[in-house]
């Protein structure tokens, strides 16, 4: 039986990052640049993920049909819309033209290189969250037909210097041993600066260095077998996702979502991994960095940390798996208990991952530390700054 690419990180960021306002990516069915559901190839660059004229361009990141890699850039300007949209897997820009009204009503038509138009987008532009914008609707032919429901939302990108965000795809598959890999990673785009290409080799090499990994482990398990794998066998995969919690000029925040599984494993693994980089001073950003020196933060995090927990183990009922010793344990103020953070626009995210602060079978766990309780360690000249001003 062949396994579906990033079964594992697909639950993980679903689950673990939904709650935040920027979008995940991850593996998803092809997408044809005209119409859901088409093949599509392999290692592609997409469409610009930011950038533009600040409070008039916004970048999305959603669903449409089946598909969950869909990127969609648009300039408001009164009633008017326009911008590009594409899939990850493609990296084909596609033009969008259309209105809004003053109730959020939209409509997008989209057009090929020819000019000619080839599908259309209605939906409804939806600010009741305040943090981030959201459009959900219907896609279809001009005709009406092969209609497919899409769903986006505004990431928090705010570039005012030219850069863009892109992702990158890499795809293999080994028949012969049995795995698939698919991973996604962003690269920073409309500089050539040592501190862009920095933060481009430290995306890149996280990615690179976990598939060096997984398939040095595949060819070490084939030759400790005794007779190679069939083709009822289930596959081996690796997949890695990422999401942008947030990316401004002073600094961009990623999480990374790695998960997978190894042929005769008893489940599928599942961990974070971020990437928090000072964008300003092209360098990687520490936990410590974020707050005044000598400061308490930990035993402040750990606390705010502890308790969240707790109340969400309360709210699971009598069967949560998630037990005072797990948390105090996996929540104490250690710094090796928060490596796996990244900064929002509401708090600072910690994610807790499998086994951490519950068994393998209470999953993930997350936390938003809002700001207003880090208030009194948080370093004012330091990222979080502008967040306590």
């Amino acid at each position: 039986m062949k396994r579906t690419v990033l079964l594992g990180i697909t639950a993980l960021l679903l689950g673990l990052f939904s709650v935040l306002p920027a979008c995940t990516r991850k593996s998803a069915p092809g997408q044809s640049a005209n119409s859901p559901g088409s093949k599509q190839q392999t290692d592609q660059t997409s469409a610009p993920a930011s950038g533009g004229q600040l409070g008039e361009t916004k970048v999305f990141a959603g669903s449409i049909g089946s598909s969950n890699d869909l990127q969609m850039k648009l300039l408001r300007s009164g009633d008017d819309l326009s911008g590009t949209y594409s899939y990850v897997r493609i990296g084909k820009p596609i033009t969008l033209k259309g209105t809004i009204d003053k109730d959020g009503n939209l409509t997008l038509f989209e057009y090929d290189a020819g000019n000619a138009q080839t599908g259309v987008f209605k939906g409804k532009w939806d600010t009741s969250d305040t943090t981030a914008v959201k459009i959900e609707g219907t896609w279809s032919k001009p005709n009406g037909d092969k209609q497919a429901k899409f769903s986006l939302i505004e990431e928090p990108i705010s570039f005012t210097s030219g850069l863009e965000l892109i992702t990158k795809q890499i795809k293999e598959s080994d028949n012969k041993l049995k795995y698939d890999i698919e991973a996604q990673y962003p690269q920073i785009s409309g500089s050539t600066e040592a501190r862009i290409t920095r933060f481009n080799s430290l995306t890149k090499g996280l990615v690179s260095k976990k598939i060096s990994e997984f398939k040095k482990d595949m060819a070490e398990r084939s030759a400790e077998e005794e007779q190679p794998p069939s083709d009822s066998d289930m596959r081996s995969d690796l997949g890695i996702g990422y999401h942008i919690a947030l990316a401004n000029d002073d600094f961009v925040s990623v999480g990374f979502g790695i998960g997978g599984y190894s042929r005769g494993a008893a489940h599928p693994y599942s961990y974070t991994e971020p990437i928090n980089y000072d964008l300003k001073n092209g360098k990687t950003l520490k936990l410590a960095d974020l707050f005044k020196p000598s400061s308490s933060y930990l035993k402040v995090i750990s606390a705010y940390c502890v308790n969240d927990l707790k109340k969400q183990a309360k709210a699971q009922g009598p069967d949560s798996a998630l037990t005072s010793d797990w948390i105090q344990t996996g929540a104490a103020a250690k710094a090796e208990n928060y490596k796996s953070w990244t900064i929002t626009r509401k708090g600072l995210a910690i994610n807790f991952d499998a086994y951490q602060v519950g068994p393998y079978a209470a999953g993930p766990q997350f936390v938003s530390v809002p700001y207003s309780a880090l208030q009194d360690t948080i370093n004012p000249d330091g990222p979080l700054g502008q967040f306590v001003k």
